[in-house]
Parts: C-alpha cells; sequence; structure tokens
C-alpha cells in the first residue's frame, strides 16, 4: 500500500498540488492502490491540535506501508515523522525547501530549517521536483545524493491559446511575497498608457496580509479597473479557458523550485514574461519569451512597454511558445520515475 499524505485537498490549483495530484492519478493508473490522507491545510504553520491529528493520521497508516509526505507537510512534522520511522517507509516530497521560501523573518527560516533537516534524516528517499532543489538540499540540509531523486512536472497537452488581440496578461500564482505580485503592479502602473488587463488566479486566503498590501499597490497606481484578482479557480477546465483567452503569461517570482505555471503557459503557446528562477530559462528557452531579474521594477517595466507596444514582439515569442510547447516533458515519464522510487523504496 501507498499512502500520500498532503496538506489539505488535493483538488487546489496550485503548483505542488496539480503535482501531487497528477503522481497519485499516474501511480493508480500504473496499479499501485494509494490512500491520500490529508492534514491541515494550515501546514506548514500547524497548531498544536494540527500537529496531534497528523500524528493520529500516520499512526493509522499500516505498518510497513510506503508513505510519501508532501513538504509542505512534512518539513514541518518532524518528530510525527520520527516517532513513525522505524514502522513506515517514507519518501519526503520537496517541491521547494521551506526556510528559503520569500518574506519569511530569519527566526522562521532557522526554525524551518532546522525542521526540514531533521525530517529529512529520518526518511528513507527524497524526491525533488528541479535539480536547484536537490542542489539546495545537498548542500543546506545534509541529502545525501545516493538518497535523492529529481522528478520534474510533466505538462497537461492542452489547446494552443487563442488570445484576445488586446494585450489580455495573465498571472496564475497564489498571492504571497514569493509571487512577486507587488513588482508586477509596479511595473505595469509605467506601461498604463498602453492597452492591456491583467488576471491574476491564485488563492487570496493563505497570506491575507500580501493580499492587503497589493489591493493597495493596484489602488495607489489607478489601476483597479485594469487588474482583477480573481481568486483560486475551481477546475482544470475553468483554468483552461482562462489560459485560451490570454494573449501574454506573466509571473515576477522571486523564487521557484520549477515553475509549474510556465510551463502550463508554454503549453498553451502562450508567450511569457517571467524571472530567471527555477527551471523558469529552460522551460521558455531563448525564443518563447522575455526573463527579467528578480525583484526589479524597471526592467520589468521595459520589457513589458517593448511587448505591449509593439505587436510584431508578442507574435514573434507567441511563434516560440508553439515550438517550444512541443518539446515539454510528459506526465507519463514523471509517474514512471515515481514508480521507480516506490518499487526502491518498498523493497529496501
Amino acid at each position: 500500500m501507498i499512502a500520500f499524505v498532503a496538506p489539505g485537498s488535493l483538488r487546489q490549483l496550485t503548483g505542488g498540488y496539480i503535482y501531487d495530484k497528477h503522481i497519485v492519478d499516474g501511480l493508480r493508473r500504473v496499479g499501485h492502490r494509494v490512500a491520500v490522507r490529508e492534514v491541515s491545510e494550515r501546514f506548514p504553520g500547524p497548531t498544536t491540535a494540527d500537529l496531534a491529528e497528523a500524528a493520529r493520521v500516520l499512526a493509522s497508516i499500516p505498518k510497513g506501508s510506503v508513505v510519501i509526505v508532501d513538504g509542505l507537510a512534512g518539513g514541518a512534522m518532524p518528530r510525527q515523522i520520527e516517532r513513525e520511522a522505524e514502522r513506515l517507509r517514507f519518501v519526503a516530497l520537496v517541491h521547494h525547501p521551506l526556510a528559503h521560501e520569500t518574506g519569511v523573518s530569519r527566526n522562521d527560516a532557522v526554525r524551518l530549517w532546522a525542521h526540514e533537516t531533521w525530517t529529512l534524516q529520518h526518511v528513507r528517499h527524497v524526491v525533488v521536483t528541479s535539480p536547484r532543489t536537490a542542489t539546495l538540499l545537498t548542500r543546506e540540509y545534509g541529502v545525501k545524493r545516493e538518497q535523492l531523486t529529481c522528478i520534474e512536472p510533466g505538462t497537461d497537452k492542452w489547446p494552443a491559446s487563442r488570445g484576445t488581440g488586446h494585450n489580455s496578461l495573465l498571472c496564475v500564482a497564489t498571492v504571497t511575497p514569493r509571487k512577486g505580485y507587488v513588482t508586477l503592479v509596479q511595473a505595469l502602473a509605467r506601461v498604463a498608457r498602453l492597452d492591456w488587463h491583467l488576471t491574476c488566479l491564485g488563492s487570496l486566503e493563505r497570506d491575507k496580509v500580501t493580499v492587503r498590501r497589493v489591493r493597495h499597490e493596484i489602488r495607489r497606481a489607478g489601476l483597479t479597473e485594469r487588474v482583477t484578482l480573481a481568486g483560486e479557480t475551481a477546475s482544470h477546465e475553468r483554468l483552461k479557458s482562462y489560459y485560451n483567452r490570454a494573449d501574454l503569461f506573466v509571473l515576477a517570482t522571486e523564487y521557484e523550485g520549477y515553475g509549474m505555471a510556465v510551463a502550463e503557459a508554454i503549453a498553451s503557446g502562450l508567450p511569457v514574461v517571467s524571472t530567471a528562477t527555477g527551471a523558469i530559462p529552460k522551460l521558455v528557452g531563448r525564443d518563447a519569451g522575455i526573463l527579467v531579474p528578480r525583484g526589479d521594477v524597471d526592467v520589468l517595466a521595459r520589457v513589458l512597454e517593448r511587448v505591449l507596444g509593439d505587436r510584431r514582439v508578442l507574435e514573434r515569442l507567441r511563434a516560440g511558445a508553439m515550438q517550444r510547447r512541443k518539446q515539454l516533458p510528459s506526465w507519463e515519464h514523471a509517474v514512471r520515475q515515481f514508480a521507480s522510487v516506490v518499487r526502491k523504496v518498498a523493497t529496501s
């Protein structure tokens, strides 16, 4: 038996949860019995009661099971994992280290690093979703190379975007400090004379302080009619419809382990303006978009003015995205790699 432990429902349409659901569905498709066990969605900031409930969830899993734990939960419950480490065969799935989240205080970063390091010492294997995260875990967390496998996300095969022809911009990211929304709004304020509209898809519930700051920046820039914070969309079909109506994907993220939203954009044939972090340079390549330094409002504004102000530039980037979409990895390949890890851990 395989148990997959995640904070909250796998139906959430953010990068990590989309990855998790594809892996669970894929493992079932190739013949594995996979039981999803939910812990509190407050992870990685659980209460004492949340940790007690997580301990009960782990204790209920049959002895000898392979237990895949999403890093949002696993990195915040080291004692609970250590307690069950002899009985269960843990695999840590780390999308990116919690201590590297943008906006985390130094004290919290130190605490999270200690907790994650403790967790990773008590698992049988570690799966990461990008080479960058693999490097971080071996360099800063003491994970041995032979204990680690990098399984990059696959990509859904989506129809090519039709767009609107009116500079319809799309950003898909939870509203947190790491996703660079403030930088994006400030850059767009500098190109307000151009014709564009931005739709932002992503949870408005996970970091309400950041949501308030972003709303303040939008009002201050006089962009309330031109920037829509639409919240988290309810289904893949609805998400596809947003990609289909977009002309340009924008993401001013400050840190990514991989960059699944960018992969989705490229899969839709959308040109990308984003930052050079995680696997984004590899996904975008030389022709499917333009990448800018993280947190640089000036450069981002200049790039947006160039792309939005000259239809020929946008069409050239779109042609590049249409070529890049043919080269994206598949979920089938990712599932085969994950199934191999499960077999290895189950028999070790």
